[in-house]
């Protein structure tokens, strides 16, 4: 007899990938002079108001999607923060070597890997 698990991995999956987002806006929260002061320097417009934006959108998109309210809307939105952040907060082609190119790449392939499972969530949540 095979048991279906895919409602209990599902929330698991959404447990993990809410919580990260959640967790990074809680972070962000922590590091908001640097961010803010870092997102200015890349010509952000009231770079402060900008990071709250973000914040928010993290933690309530993050919130949502554990819950599996409005999945593959705040899903979406979790897309669109990591297309405006990634590039933002990891540019490592400003970087020639050396251990801070070596990060920036590292947190840009793991955003990347974070929008594949959004994709990935968005068209199952589209599917039922």
């Amino acid at each position: 007899m095979l048991v279906d698990f895919h409602k209990e991995i599902l929330f698991v999956g959404r447990l993990l990938l809410g919580g990260a987002f959640i967790f990074a806006g809680l972070r962000n929260i922590q590091n908001r002079t640097f961010a803010a002061q870092l997102m200015s320097g890349r010509g952000v417009p009231q770079a402060a108001l900008v990071l709250w934006a973000g914040i928010v959108v993290q933690a309530i998109a993050g919130v949502l999607l554990i819950a599996g309210v409005c999945t593959a809307a705040s899903a979406a939105l979790l897309l669109l923060f990591l297309i405006v952040a990634t590039p933002m907060f990891h540019n490592f082609w400003d970087y020639q070597q050396g251990p801070d190119r070596v990060a920036k790449i590292n947190g840009f392939v793991g955003n990347v890997a974070l929008a594949g499972a959004i994709l990935t969530l968005i068209a199952n949540s589209l599917q039922a």
